[in-house]
């Protein structure tokens, strides 16, 4: 019964194997665009983004560091840190005026732990890790990053929906908080998940976006005023976003993958454009334009016992207005 039952599940196992191979095969003959598969050592990756300098894509682990694509395709270590181990690093800003990559550290499921980390891009060697909450504190959940000229750091908290800023050096941290924030429900189940992404914009101001809500706000860079974007169409699930031009928004989601808003009063509105629908059974969570302008889309969830992760090109389609 025992040798019947293993049998069972071994064969089970080359079924779901020889599935999976076969689905993985013709999810990238059905793209349309660029495709950057890569193996992985782990099976979530929350942040890719497009390092221009050195011509190569890195990704933060769900498990904890920082990574790069390799030539090989595959994912190679270039950051792990024990500082802060059993945690995971999510969201991350290429700071090249710094040479730098500051990165969000946050413990996704206790909500106990959220910190920001910045590492030297030359020698990967740690330059500050400026815990943001703890134990005793209110649950938070850091998320993502951007980082304005001067190099102030701003990190959403999708539980809390604040905004904490950090000096350039890490060791000042104040908060940007208001009730604008909280002022439009959830249309989602449960309200899961609050502010997310956020993108420094070059006129000084930030752009973020209420995952739940579908709702973006243009923030000043010391909160004194905080505004939602009047939108053509709410933004549901949009997580990572990106400027294509201070125009043009790419908000990456779980469904489409992503879209493009684009804003010509200086983000006090702004209407939707254009979609993209990649592979959405593997979750997208952020957006990144390489240096010729092409947008592309990483993905959330590795299939197959490689853990394949896909970063895929996203070729926009236009929204048909009635």
């Amino acid at each position: 019964m025992a040798m019947a039952s293993l049998s069972t599940v071994f064969a089970l196992g080359i079924a779901l194997w020889a599935s999976i191979t076969g689905f993985l095969n013709l999810e990238g003959s059905k793209h349309k665009g660029e495709l950057v598969e890569y193996e992985s050592q782990g099976w979530l990756r929350e942040y890719a983004s497009w390092d221009a300098q050195n011509q190569r894509f890195l990704v933060s682990f769900m498990e904890g560091g920082l990574g790069q694509i390799g030539m090989d395709g595959k994912e190679e270590t270039l950051v792990k840190d024990e500082d802060y181990a059993g945690n995971a690093t999510l969201g991350f800003e290429i700071d090249s005026p710094r040479n730098r990559v500051v990165v969000v550290v946050a413990d996704a499921l206790g909500n106990k732990y959220s910190a920001l980390a910045a590492y030297d891009m030359k020698t990967w060697r740690r330059l500050f890790l400026t815990k943001l909450s703890g134990l005793g504190d209110e649950k938070s959940f850091a998320d993502d990053v951007t980082v304005d000229p001067t190099g102030t750091a701003y990190v959403t908290d999708t539980k809390g929906n604040k905004i904490w800023r950090v000096s350039p050096d890490g060791s000042v941290v104040t908060e940007i908080r208001s009730p604008v924030f909280t002022s439009f429900p959830g249309k989602l189940p449960l309200n899961l998940v609050g502010l997310n992404g956020i993108v420094y914009h070059p006129d000084g101001f930030l752009l973020a976006i209420h995952t739940w809500a579908g709702v973006l706000f243009k923030v000043s860079l010391d909160g004194s005023s905080v505004r939602a974007v009047n939108m053509s169409a709410l933004l549901l699930l949009g997580d990572g976003i990106a400027l294509l031009s201070p125009e043009r928004l790419v908000v990456a989601s779980g469904m489409p993958s992503a879209r493009i808003v684009e804003s010509r009063d200086g983000w006090q509105s702004a209407s939707l454009t254009h979609r993209y629908v990649g592979p959405m059974h593997r979750i997208a969570t952020c957006a990144t334009v390489k240096d010729d302008g092409k947008v592309f889309v990483s993905h959330m969830i590795g299939m197959g016992l490689v853990k394949k992760h896909v970063i895929t090109q996203a070729v926009f389609t236009e929204v048909v207005r009635a």
